[in-house]
């Protein structure tokens, strides 16, 4: 297998099931299609069909494959427990049923964190015990997905959540054994984060299953970090930018890629405002075509 290039609901500003703005699914597996991919993520589970014939039916009849799916829920409160395995279970059943290999975690967006993304020194941490509840509930999640279903769990940094900094990702990979957890490397929540993804992967290429790919624009990052506008609403100003045109070095990572002996999918994230001003199947194709530029086929 070689590495293969896929999108993800996002990109079409889907980041919720229930979003009324929401594009209809099949317009966006459509999109997905034109654009020149050939695999697509599942998005917030809900938001294709969890009818497996249904959803089959439809990645067959646009010649997609089905790569993984995000739980992107609030690991953080512990009161919010039975959502989080709420979306972890029909994750993976939705993921199995389809032959997709690829089950991230990722802490959703928590009031405490919100404010001081981008801003490290100043972000609020838990307590031990806090700490030590979250780890458990991550190591829940893992041990399911990977005894139960046979799925790669990796965990995923993202913005606005305690699981953002590298610092805390350093640490959660220290507490849950590798053979559990692995790395969904997010290039643009990287930079976003403060850290360099081209450095982190050299430190953990080994334990790295699964990479997004998302760039930045620094300018807007700059500003939205100044003025502590909300992840959302920086998506709507559009740090996040077509790859090429910001901060990641794109042909350092597919070189780190190639000399790992990488195999597998690599997915494109451009996480946007569904009515933005912005074309996500232009923007979908824009970057297919730079990765194209730059050696990925």
């Amino acid at each position: 297998m070689t590495i293969q290039i896929g999108n993800a609901p996002c990109s079409w500003g889907v980041e919720f099931a229930d979003d009324p703005r929401n594009p209809a699914w099949q317009s966006v597996l459509d999109d997905c299609k034109s654009a020149g991919y050939k695999g697509i993520e599942l998005g917030p589970v809900g938001f294709l069909p969890e009818d497996p014939s249904q959803l089959a039916d439809a990645l067959a009849q646009r010649d997609l494959t089905l790569i993984g799916g995000v739980v992107f829920r609030a690991f953080h409160d512990r009161d919010k427990w039975d959502d989080v395995m709420d979306g972890a279970v029909r994750t993976c059943k939705s993921l199995v049923a389809h032959g997709a290999k690829h089950l991230v975690l990722i802490d959703s967006i928590s009031p405490r964190r919100a404010p001081t993304a981008g801003r490290p020194d100043e972000a609020e941490q838990m307590d031990q015990a806090e700490w030590a509840d979250y780890v458990s509930r991550f190591e829940t999640i893992c041990k399911m997905g990977t005894q139960e279903y046979g799925l790669d769990v990796s965990i995923h940094p993202h913005a606005g959540g305690f699981m953002d900094f590298e610092p805390e990702v350093e640490r959660l990979l220290t507490d849950i054994e590798s053979d559990l957890l692995k790395i969904c490397l997010d290039t643009g929540h990287s930079h976003y984060a403060g850290f360099d993804p081209v450095a982190f992967m050299k430190r953990h290429m080994d334990r790295i299953t699964y990479v997004h790919f998302k760039d930045i624009d620094p300018k807007v990052k700059a500003n939205v970090v100044a003025n502590r506008v909300n992840f959302y609403d920086a998506c709507g100003q559009g740090i996040f930018c077509n790859l090429g045109d910001g901060e990641t070095d794109f042909p350092a990572v597919r070189q780190l890629l190639l000399d790992s002996g990488y195999e597998g999918w690599c997915t494109v994230e451009q996480d946007c405002d569904p009515e933005g001003d912005t074309s996500p199947v232009k923007d979908a194709a824009a970057n297919r075509t730079y990765l194209e530029s730059i050696g990925f086929k």
